[in-house]
C-alpha cells in the first residue's frame, strides 16, 4: 500500500461548511461544546462531542454518547448537509492565522506504515484515550478527527499541493477564533497519481498532533483484519503539511508551590544551573536554553549553562532542561504526567495568563519556554524516542467536519 492514498471524502454540501465546521473534539470541554453548538443543529460538535445532546451529567465515555454520535451523523446524512464524493480525491487544506499561512493535503495515510514506524511518533499514548477513539470510530464507521502530520522538505510535493489550492475553494470558513480554513478538491487521476508518487518517495512522515487517533485507527484495522474484513480501515484520516510551514508555540509551566523553599533560597539555588537575571518586564525567551520565570510579582530571565546541554535529542529539549535542572531537583516535580502540582499553559494564551495564574494565588511560580522546533520533533521521532509531556502546542488547529473518512 502507498504511504498515502486518495479517498472518497465526506464533506459539507455546498453552502454548509460554515454551519458544520467545528473546533477539534479535544480542545473543548463538554460545557464549552454545548455552548458553542447552541442553536447550531448542523455543528459537527453534535458528532464529535455528542454528549452535548444528552443530559448534562452524562459521562462523555458512556455508550450512549457514541450511539448518539452515530445517530447525529445519520441525521446529517439524511438531511443532505453532508455528502460523500463519488470518486477518490485528495483535498488541499489551507490554514491562515494572521500573517501565518500553511497549505497541506488531506489524505488517507497508511496504517501499515504507522505500524512499521515510517509514520513516526514522538509521544506516549494513554489507553483510556485510545479506547475512546476506537469506540468513536466503530460507532460511526468513520474517522472524523484528522491526524496532523508533517512531511520533510519536498519541493515536488509542495508544488503539487500548491497547484490544487488555486481558484475558488470548495469550502471557505473563518472560525470564531479568526482562523481561516479553505478546502480545494482534486479528483484528476493523473495528478492524484503524481501526488501519491511524490509521497511514496519520502522516507517518513511525522505525527505532530493526533497520537491517540492514529493509535486507535491501528487498533481498529487490526481488529477488522482478525475478523477477515478487508476495508479502508487500513488507512487513517490525516492532514499533512510541509514541516517548514508548521507553527509550534511555546508550552509553558505553572507550579502550585515552591516545595518548601522561600523565594531567596530558590533564587540562590538556581545559580548552580542557570544564569539568573532580574527583568523589568515580561520575559519571552528569544532562543533555546533561555527561560522566563515569573515569581513573587516579578520576572527573571534564566539561561541554562551551556555545559549542561547534552547532545541527546530528548535531553537537549528546553522542556527537558527545565525539568531536569529545576522542576525535579528544586521543586520536587519528577513526573509531569501525574504530579498535580504542575499545570501547562499553551502559548496561544500569552504571558499574561502566566501572571494571572500566579497573581491569583493559584500558582506560586510560572515558567515561559522557547518553543520546540519541528527539526527537534523530527530528530526525536527519528531516534525512536518520545518527548516529555506537553512539549508542543501547534497553531493554528485543524477544524473537524470539513473532510471525514468513511470506512467501507
Amino acid at each position: 500500500m502507498s504511504l498515502i492514498r486518495a479517498f472518497r471524502g465526506l464533506r459539507p454540501a455546498a453552502g454548509n461548511a460554515g454551519d458544520i465546521a467545528a473546533p477539534p473534539y479535544d480542545v473543548l470541554s463538554s460545557a464549552e461544546a454545548r455552548a458553542r453548538a447552541a442553536g447550531k443543529p448542523w455543528s459537527f460538535l453534535h458528532i464529535s462531542k455528542a454528549e452535548i445532546d444528552l443530559p448534562d451529567d452524562t459521562d462523555p465515555y458512556s455508550p450512549a454518547v457514541y450511539a448518539k454520535a452515530a445517530e447525529n451523523l445519520e441525521r446529517m446524512l439524511a438531511a443532505g448537509v453532508l455528502r460523500r464524493d463519488d470518486r477518490p480525491c485528495y483535498y488541499a487544506y489551507r490554514l491562515t492565522m494572521g500573517e501565518h499561512v500553511q497549505t497541506g493535503i488531506v489524505a488517507a495515510a497508511s496504517v501499515a506504515d504507522y505500524d512499521s514506524n515510517r509514520i513516526r511518533k514522538h509521544e506516549f499514548t494513554r489507553p483510556d484515550k485510545e479506547d475512546d477513539r476506537v469506540r468513536q470510530i466503530e460507532a460511526l464507521n468513520a474517522q472524523t478527527g484528522p491526524v496532523l502530520l508533517a512531511y520533510p522538505a519536498s519541493a515536488t510535493a509542495d508544488a503539487l499541493i500548491d497547484a490544487i489550492a488555486r481558484g475558488t475553494p470548495d469550502a471557505d470558513v473563518t472560525a470564531d477564533d479568526g482562523i481561516r480554513h479553505q478546502i480545494w478538491v482534486l479528483d484528476d487521476a493523473a495528478r492524484i497519481a503524481a501526488i501519491t508518487q511524490a509521497f511514496d518517495a519520502m522516507n517518513a512522515l511525522y505525527i505532530a498532533d493526533g497520537h491517540h487517533r492514529s493509535a486507535a485507527a491501528s487498533r481498529v484495522a487490526a481488529a477488522r483484519h482478525q475478523q477477515g474484513r478487508e476495508c479502508s480501515a487500513d488507512s487513517f484520516l490525516a492532514v499533512i503539511f510541509p514541516h517548514h510551514q508548521m507553527k509550534i508555540l511555546d508550552y509553558n509551566r505553572v507550579v502550585k508551590d515552591l516545595n518548601g523553599l522561600e523565594v531567596p533560597a530558590l533564587l540562590a539555588r538556581l545559580a548552580s544551573a542557570f544564569k539568573v537575571e532580574d527583568s523589568a518586564g515580561r520575559v519571552h525567551p528569544s532562543r533555546p536554553g533561555e527561560f522566563g520565570m515569573y515569581l513573587a510579582g516579578g520576572w527573571h530571565k534564566l539561561t541554562i549553562k551551556p555545559e549542561l546541554i547534552p547532545a541527546d535529542p530528548v535531553a537537549s529539549l528546553d522542556v527537558s532542561l527545565l525539568s531536569n535542572h529545576l522542576l525535579a531537583p528544586l521543586l520536587g516535580i519528577a513526573d509531569l504526567r501525574r504530579d498535580k502540582r504542575v499545570d501547562f499553559v499553551g502559548g496561544i494564551r500569552g504571558l499574561a495568563e502566566l501572571e494571572k495564574r500566579v497573581d491569583s494565588g493559584e500558582m506560586a511560580v510560572a515558567f515561559a519556554l522557547h518553543a520546540t522546533r519541528m527539526d527537534q520533533l523530527m530528530a526525536v521521532a527519528d531516534s525512536n524516542n518520545v518527548m516529555p509531556p506537553k512539549s508542543t502546542w501547534f497553531e493554528p488547529k485543524l477544524a473537524d467536519g470539513l473532510v471525514s473518512h468513511i470506512l467501507d
